[in-house]
């Protein structure tokens, strides 16, 4: 992602206009119109400012690089080097989950907001899903609520277990 991207998208998600945006900002029109289509890059200290100025925090995040793990059947298991954190909204949302994940009810939505529901999401993706499902359905802390809860193969729960234990409060 740009800083003309994570700009814009700020500035969309604040349902500011770009006028507005440029007032609140402390800068011109033209100058807020060009580093949002990129044709000029900000600083590091301007983007922050506008970001702010649009509601949001620039935030410093670790990666997440994912390893395969061999399971049952020689099949390979995706397990992230920590766990994943979801958006507040993204985390407790109503879903319908992509085919290749929910190809049995491909209709059902799934309220995220639900315990039980929550706990069938996370089986299916952990079970089924690719490291891009992980990181858009799973939220690490509430993994770690629903871990002695879920009902996965014993090579998917071996897979994630150690990251599961070391990511525990009393780990720290």
């Amino acid at each position: 992602m740009t800083a003309a991207d994570l700009l814009e998208d700020a500035r969309r998600r604040a349902n500011l206009t770009r006028a507005e945006l440029a007032r609140r900002a402390g800068t011109s029109r033209p100058t807020l119109s060009a580093y949002l289509t990129g044709s000029k890059t900000p600083t590091f200290a301007t983007a922050e400012r506008i970001a702010r100025a649009a509601g949001f925090e620039l935030e410093l995040t670790p990666s997440i690089e994912f390893v395969e793990v061999e399971g049952r059947a020689g099949r390979l298991v995706p397990v992230p080097s920590r766990l994943p954190r979801l958006q507040l909204g993204k985390a407790f949302a109503q879903i319908k989950l992509p085919l290749h994940l929910n190809w049995s009810a491909p209709d059902l939505t799934y309220d995220l907001a639900d315990r039980s529901q929550r706990a069938r999401v996370y089986e299916i993706v952990l079970r089924e899903g690719s490291a891009d499902d992980i990181l858009t359905y799973v939220d690490g802390a509430l993994l770690i609520d629903l871990w002695p809860d879920l009902v996965l193969p014993p090579d998917i729960a071996r897979a994630w277990g150690p990251l599961i234990e070391r990511s525990l409060p009393s780990a720290a």
